[in-house]
């Protein structure tokens, strides 16, 4: 079976690399019923982290953001890929976008049990209409 691809908003949001702070926001997206596709975070430098979520509902982050009082970024696109595990499923993905020259920034891939996995994928802004059409994606 071939993999689930769409491209999906992202939101990003800046916290002191501590302890604490991505239970905070993560407890209040929590608490507002927002679900998250996927989500992942790094540190910055500086005492700084950076945390990426992907909601189901784009809007309902975006006004639980507003309520609790957490900045968060504008909406940006990145790739949302979920398949059956197999060999060379990843770098499948890999190959569609390396024949069009098109660079990936960042990529997270995991098991999700039961032989599926998921995987987030971001390229630059200005590749995500090459790289959607690269993976099959036709946009509109």
């Amino acid at each position: 079976m071939a993999e689930l691809i769409r491209v999906v908003d992202y939101f990003t949001t800046v916290v002191h690399d501590r302890p604490g702070e991505g239970s905070w926001i993560l407890s209040r997206i929590q608490e507002a019923g927002v679900t998250l596709a996927g989500a992942c975070g790094f540190p910055l430098g500086r005492g700084r982290a950076q945390l990426s979520l992907i909601p189901m509902e784009p809007g309902a982050l975006v006004a639980a953001a507003e309520a609790c009082e957490f900045g968060l970024s504008r909406a940006k696109r990145a790739f949302l890929i979920q398949g059956e595990i197999r060999p060379g499923a990843v770098a499948g993905i890999y190959h569609r976008l390396e024949r069009k020259a098109i660079n990936i920034v960042a990529a997270q891939a995991v098991s999700a049990g039961e032989g599926r996995f998921g995987m987030m994928l971001w390229v630059k802004p200005a590749e995500v209409d090459r790289a959607a059409r690269a993976l099959g994606i036709e946009r509109s």
